[in-house]
């Protein structure tokens, strides 16, 4: 018996991995599943049987959609305040934690105050001395007043005298030289009080100083908001420059979003956008406030604020995407039930002429409660939406 000869067995083998490959081609394209069809248009007709004229029908509409850039942003707060200390001191008490809701003027934040209280009694102290002084200085200014009003009637008295040759010339130098130092008296005097008035006055501002920085222990909320963050603890150490709180304007949000510089024409302030929110599942409509006059350079976009409408589901933070329409085209849209999936293809019946027949088609994107049809339909033909019956 003869063997077969390598140059054989190799055209055996490669017609054998031929046939194989041309088995499984048919299979994926559902060849040899009943009541699927292959690439083409498949059977011409669907039997009666399959039940066709019992399903909700539908027409192929031909339409024009608009295409969309969807810039990614983000929901913030359209205000958001950082809560700090005016002065040093230890953190004695927070009232507030994440989530509540406060108005304005309510207390946040209670801060150590005694050596503050201390310094104010200090200062307070210091003001009344103040005080005592200035009252001292003017009673001497009476003092030195009453003193030049004798100086001056006794030296009009020797200068009479004089005139008369009943007084001397060094009595007249005496009442002289006494009224002199009683005008000098009166002008110390008079120095005394201003300078303890500059003094009161110092003492005065130091007790309102005082009085404030007592006032900056109580952080109080700037206007009605909601906490978002707390950053410290009580015994924690309050300066400036560290934010304790973090509030924000409840209700009133705003999508941040960073749109490609070449689509600034497309953008205005006072347009209105769409904005999908994916944890939500929510489309919303957006009306744009802010145009940053200013592309960042790594990225080569600009960031577009838009408000959001009212909505207590929606929370800072949460992922965005802001539709900017970019052009508009024709397209032919079915309901999303009416493909079925045949093999790694889609098919749709279609009425023609009273009865159902199958035809590919290829499916492009989601638009809603509806599929855009990319080949396979014109547009206008009656179709079966059978997807819930498969």
């Amino acid at each position: 018996m003869r063997k077969p000869s390598k140059s054989r067995l190799k055209w055996a083998g490669f017609a054998g991995g031929t046939l194989v490959l041309i088995l499984l081609m048919l299979y994926m394209t559902g060849f040899f599943v009943p009541d699927k069809v292959g690439p083409g248009t498949g059977p011409a007709f669907v039997p009666e049987r399959a039940g066709a004229k019992s399903y909700p029908t539908a027409v192929a509409e031909r339409t024009t959609i608009t295409e969309f850039y969807e810039a990614v942003g983000t929901v913030r707060p359209l205000t958001e305040t950082r809560i700090e200390s005016l002065v040093h001191a230890r953190i004695r008490e927070i009232l507030v934690r994440p989530g509540d809701r406060v108005e304005q003027d309510e207390p946040l934040v209670l801060l150590d105050s005694r050596e503050i209280e201390a310094r104010l009694e200090q200062t307070r102290e210091a003001y009344g001395a103040a005080q005592a002084r200035v009252a001292g200085a003017r009673q001497e200014i009476l003092a030195a007043e009453a003193v030049l009003e004798q100086a001056q009637a006794h030296h009009r008295r020797i200068e009479a005298y004089a005139e008369a040759e009943a007084a001397t010339a060094q009595d007249l130098e005496q009442a002289l030289s006494g009224l002199q130092q009683a005008k000098a008296r009166r002008e110390q005097a008079g120095q005394a009080l201003a300078e303890a008035q500059a003094g009161a006055r110092q003492a005065e501002e130091a007790v309102r100083a005082a009085d404030v920085h007592l006032g900056y222990t109580r952080i109080l909320a700037p206007e009605d908001g909601q906490v978002v963050e707390r950053l410290a603890d009580p015994g924690d150490l309050a300066f400036p420059g560290k934010t304790l709180l973090t509030l924000q304007t409840p209700g009133r949000l705003r999508i941040e979003a960073y749109v490609r510089e070449g689509l600034l024409p497309w953008v205005r302030i006072g347009q209105e956008l769409a904005c999908v929110i994916p944890a939500l599942a929510r489309r919303l409509q957006v009306e744009i406030q802010e145009i940053v006059p200013a592309a960042d350079p790594s990225t080569r976009s600009i960031l577009v604020k838009a408000a959001l409408p009212s909505d207590p589901s929606l929370f800072p933070g949460m992922f965005g995407r802001l539709l900017v329409p970019v052009k508009e085209r024709p397209a032919i849209l079915i309901p999303r039930a009416a493909p079925r999936m045949v093999g790694q293809l889609h098919t749709v019946l279609i009425q023609m002429d009273g009865r159902w027949q199958e035809v590919l088609i290829k499916t492009g994107p989601i638009h809603d409660d509806r599929i855009e049809v990319l080949s396979g339909l014109e547009g206008g033909e009656v179709i079966a939406v059978r997807g819930e019956r498969e």
